[in-house]
């Protein structure tokens, strides 16, 4: 279990500084067009991956630190047990979907790979390097919702998000 937990941890970090080097490429990007009228044929892209990737990287970890984005303002008048019983629910929905989602990115992932697609801009980079962040982040996401279902059974533990009424 802490193998997971510290693994999520290790991608969350990496997905806040895939974020953190979306914003210096984008930055660099305006910086090079507006002002010195030189635009980049690679910051557009670049960035865009760097934003799949760190989206989905960071999944597991964000649900780790109970930060996902939720709407508690019905569960929030329901008891403990109740509450708990919606946590419980809402983990087997991630897991059921996470799987999903893994099982499909990765065959979409593998054919592109197998075709050898290619994005077809001006880096005309493998499709398959974007692809793979699908299989890899919800498996992670999969991966963390176990523990959390696991941890459940010996915390207190009234919501998967975190609120900010």
């Amino acid at each position: 279990m802490t193998f997971i937990v510290s693994l999520s941890r290790m991608a969350g970090i990496l997905g806040a500084c895939l974020l953190a080097a979306t914003g210096a490429m984008l930055t660099y990007e305006v910086i090079a067009r507006y002002f010195f009228l030189k635009p980049t044929i690679w910051a557009a892209e670049l960035s865009q991956l760097c934003l799949i990737w760190g989206c989905l990287l960071a999944m597991g970890w964000v649900l780790s630190l109970r930060q996902h984005i939720t709407v508690n303002a019905v569960t929030n008048l329901l008891p403990p047990a109740a509450q708990r019983i919606c946590v419980l629910l809402s983990l087997c929905v991630i897991i059921a979907f996470s799987v999903v989602v893994t099982i499909w990115g990765w065959d979409i992932f593998h054919e592109s790979f197998v075709r050898g697609r290619t994005t077809g801009s001006l880096l005309n980079l493998p499709a398959w390097v974007a692809e793979l962040s699908v299989p890899v982040g919800f498996a992670l996401l999969t991966a963390q919702a176990l523990v959390e279902l696991i941890r459940l059974r010996t915390t207190h533990v009234a919501s998967l998000g975190s609120s900010h009424e």
